[in-house]
């Protein structure tokens, strides 16, 4: 059984890490450049599950947010769900977190559903997100939110909708579906 302290201490990294998410949303609402900066580590890479972010290093990142918030205007951004699990000496973890977040993107109302896959490695300066990879349920012009899960193209965030990254890629969604037959 671990020691006290080891409890606590690791009661204290997931608490930092719940803030560093907590962090994200607020800094990326906020459009705080310095903020959002903070957030990763120097060799973080940033991308998303289809592909279209795709960014290693702290420049490379606040470059791709640039871009992103080129064609975003308001939006608001909530966590849900956190699982935290650690690996080896306590200095490096990984996550996964659920949240949606409601959108203004090139000139349309939009919400999503989605999912990061993360790590997270303890710096000199705390916390910070090691990788982060942005998946979506949905992506969608809230006019087309009602039955939006009945359909498999619910990226919609582009010219062409584009299949949704879960959960019908996922081993096990896939392992369920054949095992009734369906897929």
């Amino acid at each position: 059984m671990a020691s006290v302290e080891d409890r606590i201490a690791r009661l204290e990294a997931e608490a930092q890490i719940r803030q560093l998410v907590a962090r994200y949303c607020f800094t990326i609402d906020d459009r705080d450049i310095d903020g959002i900066r903070a957030l990763f580590t120097d060799d973080a890479v940033l991308k998303s599950a289809d592909g279209v972010m795709n960014a290693t290093g702290v420049d490379a990142i606040m470059a791709q947010y640039d871009g992103r918030f080129a064609v975003l205007g308001a939006g608001h951004h909530f966590m849900h769900d956190i699982e935290i699990n650690f690996a080896g000496g306590g200095n490096e973890a990984t996550g996964r977190v659920s949240g949606h977040a409601e959108l203004w993107r090139a000139g349309t109302m939009m919400v999503a559903a989605l999912r990061y896959d993360d790590v997270y490695r303890n710096s000199a300066a705390g916390w910070k997100f090691a990788s982060r990879t942005i998946n979506f349920l949905y992506y969608v012009p809230v006019n087309q939110y009602p039955g939006i899960l009945g359909a498999p193209d619910r990226n919609r965030a582009y010219a062409e909708p584009r299949p949704a990254d879960y959960p019908e890629s996922l081993p096990s969604w896939i392992a369920y579906e054949r095992a009734r037959g369906r897929g």
